[in-house]
């Protein structure tokens, strides 16, 4: 299910905000529902379950990235320029949504519950699939190396991203980025270009 009305998308948007402050255990329906000002039989109708709700906040967070990607795949670009839009893409999501993003991964790998991730599952083989098709466009034309380990380009371009944000203390030290708008500014501009320049030599150069 995509397609939100206006009191489930506040529900969602709540509990977004309730699982990252106080992780997913740390808060129960109640808590939404007084937050969200409903009475929790509202989020049992529309949801059914905690679990479900989380289910259908993975959902609302990763259904548009799917056109954004259709989107950039068909505009008239080099492969090059494609993979460095796809980049962007990605850090600018992933950023905006980091909470969100924190909240998926802990409980997959946890393995503390069982979690349809279905949903997530699919949006993450149609993305890679959208880059297969980029990076087949550059090897086609001579552009990019033939054995490249293509499922494992976004977790680099992630993992590069949450280890920088999970070490925000020590890079705001030693860079000097005194405030968060400087720390959000960083990202945006030189980490976004480090993780373009790292994949251009995965994809282009001898290693």
């Amino acid at each position: 299910m995509t397609d939100f009305n206006e009191k489930q998308l506040e529900i969602l948007q709540v509990a977004e905000k309730l699982f990252a402050e106080k992780g997913y255990d740390g808060t129960s329906v109640r808590d939404i529902a007084k937050i969200a000002n409903i009475n929790i039989a509202m989020i049992s109708y529309y949801f059914g379950s905690k679990e479900k709700l989380l289910e259908s906040l993975i959902v609302y967070r990763i259904s548009d990235m799917r056109l954004q990607m259709e989107n950039l795949y068909q505009q008239d670009l080099s492969p090059l320029e494609k993979i460095d839009g796809l980049i962007e893409l990605y850090i600018k999501r992933i950023n905006k949504n980091k909470g969100m993003y924190q909240i998926i991964h802990f409980e997959i790998s946890s393995g503390k519950r069982i979690i349809n991730c279905d949903s997530f599952n699919e949006m993450k083989k149609y993305n890679l699939a959208i880059l297969k098709n980029m990076i087949s466009e550059g090897q086609e034309k001579g552009l990019f190396r033939t054995d490249i380990n293509i499922e494992l380009i976004p977790t680099t371009i992630m993992g590069t991203y949450f280890h920088f944000q999970m070490n925000k203390p020590f890079f705001k030290d030693i860079m000097n980025l005194n405030t968060e708008e400087e720390f959000e500014a960083y990202i945006n501009s030189e980490l976004t270009r480090h993780i373009k320049q790292t994949i251009k030599a995965l994809l282009t150069y001898e290693i």
